[in-house]
Parts: C-alpha cells; sequence; structure tokens
C-alpha cells in the first residue's frame, strides 16, 4: 500500500499538504507541477490499497484520472475549491468541496484538522488572494500587523512560484518547496530556517513585479483591464500574482492579464472585481483549456485569433 500525495504547485495547494503532512508524518510519491498543470490524478501508478490525497485541483478535470483509481482498488480523499460537476458515489471516495468565492483548499484542510496548523492556513488563503478571509481567520491569533505581512508576504510569494509553462521558469519546482516548507510546523519557523529560500523567492517576485508594472494595458475601462505580457521566463512567473495585485488595486475592476506563449496563444488569468467575486469561471470556460472558480479563472492555451473576441467577452461579463 503506497501514500500519494496529488496537489497543485501553487501556495494553496503546497501550504495545504504542508498542514496535512504535519498532522499525519509519512512517506509519498509526490506528484505535482506548475500551477496551470492540473490534470494530475491520471499521472498516478495506482494499485489496489493505495492511498490518494488530491488537494487544489478541479475535480471536473480530474474526474477520469479519480474513477480510474477507484476501479483499482484505491481509496481518494479529495479537498478542492473549484468547480467540481458530478462527483461519483463510492465507498472508497471521500470529498470535501466547496466553491464558495471565500473559500480555499488551504482552508478546508484547516476546518478538516480543526485548526491544529492554522498558520499554514492563514498563509495559503494569503496566497489565493483571500485577504479578508485570512484576517478573519488570523483574528484570534492575535497576530501583529507585521506578522500578518510576512505571512501574506510568503503567501504571495509561493504562489508567484507555481506560474510559468514548465518547471524551468520556477525558482523552485513546487515539490521541492513543499519538501523544503513542510519540515516546518510554522511558516515563521519556515522564514527564520529557510531564510535563502524565502529570499531567493522575495528577489524574484520583486524583480518581476517591477518589470510587469512598466506594461501598459492594452484595454483599459472603469469595469475591466486587459494587459499583455511578452514571451519571457519573468512574465510566465508573474502572470497570476500581478494579476492578483492589479485586483486588490482596483477592487471594483476584472482584470486579465494575458501572456505571449512560444506557439503564438495566450496564457491567460483572470480575476473577477473583489467587490463582486463572480463570473471567471464561466468566462474562461467559454474558450478552449479554459476553467477556474468564479473569483479566478484562466486559458491554459487561447488561440491569437480569439483574442478580440475573449477581450470582447471579458468586457460583456463585467459591465
Amino acid at each position: 500500500m503506497a501514500q500519494i500525495d496529488i496537489f497543485n504547485g501553487d501556495a494553496d495547494g503546497i501550504c495545504a499538504l504542508t498542514q496535512l503532512r504535519n498532522a499525519e508524518p509519512l512517506q509519498s510519491t509526490l506528484i505535482t507541477g506548475v500551477k496551470r498543470d492540473i490534470a494530475l490524478v491520471a499521472k498516478a501508478e495506482v494499485r489496489a490499497g493505495d492511498r490518494i490525497t488530491a488537494l487544489d485541483l478541479s475535480f471536473d478535470k480530474n474526474r477520469d484520472g479519480v474513477l480510474k483509481a477507484l476501479q483499482a482498488g484505491a481509496e481518494v480523499f479529495y479537498v478542492d475549491h473549484h468547480f467540481a460537476g458530478e462527483i461519483p458515489e463510492s465507498d472508497r471516495l471521500t470529498t470535501i468541496i466547496d466553491p464558495d468565492p471565500n473559500v480555499c483548499t488551504s482552508l478546508l484542510i484547516n476546518g478538516y484538522l480543526k485548526g491544529k496548523y492554522v498558520e499554514w492556513a492563514v498563509t495559503g488563503a494569503f496566497g489565493d488572494n483571500l485577504k479578508a478571509s485570512a484576517r478573519t481567520l488570523a483574528g484570534p491569533l492575535g497576530f501583529s500587523e507585521k506578522q500578518l505581512t510576512l505571512l501574506e508576504n510568503l503567501g504571495i510569494y509561493m504562489n508567484y512560484n507555481g506560474y510559468g509553462s514548465s518547471l524551468e521558469d520556477l525558482h523552485f519546482p513546487p515539490a521541492e518547496l513543499f519538501q523544503l516548507v513542510c519540515p516546518f510546523r510554522s511558516p515563521f519557523a519556515f522564514v527564520e530556517g529557510a531564510a535563502d529560500a524565502f529570499a531567493k523567492l522575495e528577489a524574484g517576485y520583486r524583480g518581476d513585479m517591477a518589470a510587469a508594472a512598466a506594461i501598459k494595458p492594452r484595454r483599459q475601462t472603469d469595469k475591466t483591464a486587459v494587459i499583455v505580457l511578452p514571451n519571457e521566463a519573468w512574465a510566465r512567473r508573474v502572470s497570476g500574482v500581478y494579476s492578483n495585485d492589479l485586483a486588490n488595486g482596483s477592487p471594483g475592476r476584472a482584470h486579465a492579464v494575458l501572456t505571449e506563449r512560444p506557439d503564438g496563444t495566450y496564457l491567460v488569468s483572470v480575476r473577477a472585481p473583489l467587490e463582486n467575486k463572480r463570473g471567471a469561471d464561466e468566462l474562461c470556460r467559454q474558450f478552449p483549456t479554459g476553467g477556474g472558480r468564479a473569483a479566478a479563472a484562466g486559458i491554459n492555451a487561447l488561440p491569437a485569433d480569439q483574442l478580440d473576441a475573449f477581450i470582447d467577452a471579458l468586457a460583456a461579463s463585467y459591465v
């Protein structure tokens, strides 16, 4: 019997699994990738009796992989906050799925563990740009503003690290970052005990964000803004967190950050207005390779000839 941990390579996925493996330390096979690499369950080599934990991955995108694992005789524990679609019934499948736009996987795991590693849950929520949820959860803990800022920055940096078209774009492969993080029972201990890793993430984030801020919007109104970034590694790394930064700066506006890909398509990151967290998933699912959740969604490869249609659809979604 083997334990297989399958998780999204962003802050939420890593912080969710860090909570679980601090609560139940064990050796496991890790399956993850860049943030956009979502259909991961099918990559697992599963045998009867294996235990699979899947975190922060759309069930809708992994249904076939889950069914295959169940048919092989594995047990599956699935926790997520994205669009799920129909969930099959099985005695070997346990799910905690909540698509509420103010919830993330780290928060769901925090509830499951009854707050045992709540600081990691706060960090994961900050990383998923759920500032209000993170601060609400942190409220009873008595953190200073300096401590909260540190947790927020760590979450942002971990989330930033997951973006890219390949592992080569990233400062740390997500599996490696998880292995660096997991030995620490709290994010404060990680920042102190793995100072070099934290400094590398921070320096990369600041440099890439400065480069993104120099790009002028392709189209901008009071309701929507579209920014197109070049086919560069820094742009691929910064696409998601830059979208979050824009959303926080203009909470009444929807934002789309598009990054040129080598094949001529665009990687798209959409953030619904923070004042109206809805519609991003529906917008992106109108296009091939699109998906996500109501507040934040994306398209993996938008064809160039659909760029204008996407910009028009964004404007029509938020009027």
